[in-house]
């Protein structure tokens, strides 16, 4: 009867291992189409211009001298710092203020969509932005905010809010399902107003989900080309995916201050996703529950 029941365990042990196989060939596929595009950033920004060369094996072979000079006339080059702290005031005000907007939108619907009709179809409403392209609405967000006098870093952020919008309510609404409706009834109770039971209660219960709404409104703001481009694209100021598309245009054939450049641009953001990767993770999920 043990051995049987050993032959039993040994044969599903097998069978698992068997479906993991494939599992761990994706898995293993997926880092090599990630890594390897960094590992070529990284290789030809450290390189100089004379060992550029059309043979493969060359090209995968690391610098033979691991020089900085690259990075430094890139920066110089594309005007890094001012480039940087533009994007940094960008980012920044965009994800600080879409929290705070974003949230509370997500609260008064979450809690409302379920007993109200109105609610339920604003929720929709709002969340069906996600499916409309940018190319649609670049054009009138051009002239709309040229009219207005926005069309600067202010105008960008505003614009960014408003584009993040569908997202975020999608995963707070979601993430509000976790959070017991027990807390706000205690809280008024006592005596507690909507206003002061959201900020005191149901906000600092947000954090896996703020953190997650931050990274991923982050790196849209950081990594965008476009409405910078079209609405202060004639102005001196320049965020860094717009600063890379400039140098891109004028210094087309020097891979390695580009990819220099780009490595540059990269670094932040890349930093700011490490740090806050278990949130995300962990946000992520929780909004999907009963989302």
């Amino acid at each position: 009867m043990e051995n049987s029941t050993k032959v039993v365990y040994s044969t599903e042990k097998v069978k698992k291992e068997r479906k993991n196989i494939p599992v761990t060939v994706l898995l293993i596929i997926g880092c090599i189409t990630v890594f390897f595009p960094l590992y070529m950033t990284v290789i030809i920004a450290f390189k100089q211009p004379s060992e550029m060369t059309n043979d493969i094996a060359g090209a995968l072979m690391p610098p033979s001298a691991w020089s900085f000079s690259n990075f430094a006339q890139a920066m110089e080059v594309t005007d890094f710092w001012n480039s940087l702290l533009n994007s940094v005031l960008i980012t920044v005000s965009t994800v600080v203020l879409s929290i705070l907007i974003h949230s509370l939108a997500g609260y008064a619907v979450g809690r409302n969509m379920d007993h109200s009709k109105f609610y339920k179809f604003a929720y929709l409403y709002m969340v069906s932005g996600m499916f409309v392209p940018f190319a649609i609405l670049m054009m009138p967000e051009v002239k709309q905010t040229a009219m207005m006098g926005i069309d600067n870093p202010v105008g960008v952020v505003i614009l960014y809010i408003v584009f993040q919008l569908p997202q975020s309510m999608l995963l707070y609404t979601g993430y509000l399902r976790n959070i017991p409706l027990e807390l706000e009834e205690a809280a008024y109770v006592d005596g507690a107003s909507t206003w002061r039971t959201y900020w005191s209660i149901i906000f600092p219960n947000m954090k896996p989900m703020h953190a997650t709404v931050a990274v991923l409104i982050a790196m849209a703001a950081w990594n965008d080309v476009m409405t910078p481009l079209v609405l202060m694209g004639g102005s001196d100021l320049n965020t860094l995916p717009l600063a890379q598309l400039n140098f891109q245009t004028a210094f087309s054939t020097n891979y390695n201050l580009a990819f220099a450049s780009y490595l540059l641009s990269m670094i932040p953001i890349l930093i700011f996703y490490l740090i806050c990767q278990k949130q995300i993770i962990g946000g992520v999920t929780n909004g999907a529950v009963k989302g």
